[in-house]
């Protein structure tokens, strides 16, 4: 068990450093997971058990709002993101119980902007450095 809180502390803790690294986008994006695997492992304090239920559950939700259409207008958008939300509150309730079900999507919202922000500032420094270096 200690090993696995030090592997999600490393993991957290390098989120800066995955998404600063150019090159491969698909080599990026399975840091990213990785870290949003940590983060949520950590902030919901899974056990694990719950986590060897909780991630197969959550592939099949990912997917499934990875799967909302970008061509609807931003309120359906919405609303079938919410739909998915409540079709899979039940499984996550069954596994994690409603309190850290209700953590899981407010933490998850928190990763998603936290990302944004980092690499909206990376890419705000990024051109400043262009800027500077003509």
């Amino acid at each position: 068990m200690k090993s696995f809180l030090l592997y999600i502390s490393i993991f957290v803790s390098s989120i800066g450093i995955a998404v600063a690294q150019p090159g491969d986008p698909a080599k990026r994006e399975q840091k990213i997971q990785a870290l949003y695997v940590a983060y949520i492992t950590q902030e919901l304090k899974l056990t694990e058990d719950e986590a060897q239920k909780f991630w197969p559950v959550h592939a099949q939700y990912d997917n499934e709002i990875k799967t909302v259409g970008a061509n609807l207008n931003e309120l359906d958008r919405q609303q079938a993101s919410l739909n998915v939300k409540k079709k899979y509150q039940d499984r996550f309730n069954r596994i994690i119980g409603a309190e850290r079900t209700n953590d899981f999507f407010r933490k998850d919202g928190e990763f998603r902007k936290k990302m944004i922000e980092r690499l909206r500032k990376m890419r705000q420094q990024k051109q400043k450095l262009q800027q500077n270096d003509f």
